[in-house]
């Protein structure tokens, strides 16, 4: 079935836009859209329909079709469209996944993207994201297993392909499934887990154990982050699963500059046996506990 909406309403242009005009608005509704900034099911909707719109208008000879005949002439059922089955410009339907997003393009288009050579190029141009169309789809790929210390700091690693030994240099802050471009290749990497951190984006969550006589009273203690130790001061009264934000102390950004922060989370232990000293110490605790509520 055609779609119904107008393709320049989409794009928020008049029909007599120039090319120009179409792709500065394609941009700037795809940068709007995008999943990786815009996580609703409303945008990921969005995004879709201003792709197909300007996978449409960006192309003259689409364009003069979709003007004359509607989007009928794109229907893959209406056969007698010039768009339609058995077209020459149809072209094939490629789809996947594209971090939380399904996407769908039609491979046949003959438009510039917004000078990308297909639309999603601009996930690179603008998220260092690779594009999952096109000529980058075909480029052998390897995968590379690291650590997780050296995905957050960057190392360099030797890789041996089509029978040549050469190194590669990862950068710091790269994720499991993150792509680094080697040449003619696309290595694939894949992070092994840590058991201490939790990665959630840049930032980084940790549990950290405290003795529930120091989450009452307070004090300090020594927290484990990717630079080193750090001390860090628990108020008294700290309550169990407390966070702590630790700015600036979780991965750096790939692209750019600036790192995530870390979270740690106060986990607060109880022993399983006491002395008779720190029993009669609770118990005169409970004591002062009790006198004090009775005075309120």
């Amino acid at each position: 079935m055609a779609d119904s909406k107008d393709y320049y309403e989409i794009l928020g242009v008049s029909k007599t836009a120039s090319g120009e005009e179409i792709k500065r608005a394609y941009r700037k509704l795809a940068l709007q859209y995008h999943p990786d900034r815009n996580k609703t099911k409303e945008g990921e909707e969005k995004f879709k329909e201003v792709t197909k719109a300007y996978e449409v208008l960006s192309d003259q000879q689409k364009r003069q079709a979709y003007d004359q005949f509607g989007a009928a002439a794109f229907d893959p059922s209406a056969g007698s469209g010039p768009f339609g089955q058995g077209s020459p410009f149809g072209g094939g339907q490629q789809s996947g996944q594209y971090g939380p997003f399904t996407y769908s393009y039609s491979s046949g288009g003959q438009g510039d993207f917004g000078g990308f050579s297909d639309p999603f190029e601009i996930f690179e141009q603008f998220f260092g994201g690779a594009s999952p169309f096109g000529a980058r789809q075909r480029r052998p790929t390897y995968s590379i297993r690291i650590n997780f210390s050296d995905a957050v700091h960057g190392t360099e690693k030797e890789v041996t392909i089509d029978r040549k030994t050469q190194k590669i240099k990862i950068p710091a802050g790269v994720d499991n499934g993150s792509r680094v471009r080697f040449g003619e290749y696309d290595i694939v990497i894949d992070v092994a887990g840590d058991p201490y951190f939790q990665r959630e984006g840049y930032d980084l969550v940790t549990e950290q154990e405290i003795p529930f006589s120091l989450a009452a009273i307070g004090g300090e203690i020594k927290v484990r982050t990717i630079d080193g130790e750090i001390t860090l001061r628990i108020p008294s009264g700290t309550q169990p699963n407390a966070v702590f934000r630790l700015q600036g102390r979780g991965v750096p950004h790939v692209r750019g500059t600036g790192r995530g922060d870390q979270y740690a989370r106060m986990k607060v232990t109880v022993p399983k046996s006491l002395t008779k000293r720190q029993k009669e110490l609770l118990q005169e605790f409970d004591n002062e506990s009790q006198k004090k509520k009775s005075w309120l």
